[in-house]
């Protein structure tokens, strides 16, 4: 298994924006989502990840609602809205630049 990492700051958001453009899940689900398509590298906690969800809430890019869980526990399960959608496509542009811009001066 690889070594868990630290995100790039400012990342966390973006991750959980592009897991809800799948489907909407509840927390843990995020979390372990991450972790499962990173292979192991990111391994989020609660204490960063809720706070981002009450971020990405309070700005409309998500919306929450309290459902029954797989197992029939209560959870609150997150969903994107057309604002975190826009927000999504617009990061993704950004760390598509940044990506090309440290690629060309890392093989300059």
């Amino acid at each position: 298994m690889p070594e868990s990492s630290d995100l790039v700051q400012g990342t966390l958001e973006m991750l959980v924006l592009k897991t809800l453009a799948l489907d909407p899940m509840h927390g843990y689900g995020i979390a372990l989502r991450l972790e499962q398509v990173s292979d192991g590298v990111f391994r989020i906690n609660p204490g960063s990840l809720l706070p981002a969800l009450s971020r990405l809430e309070r700005a409309g890019r998500i919306k929450a609602e309290w459902r029954a869980t797989e197992n029939n526990r209560r959870a609150r399960y997150y969903q994107l809205t057309n604002r975190g959608r826009k927000a999504l496509a617009e990061e993704r542009a950004q760390w598509d630049r940044q990506i090309s811009a440290i690629t060309r001066i890392l093989e300059a």
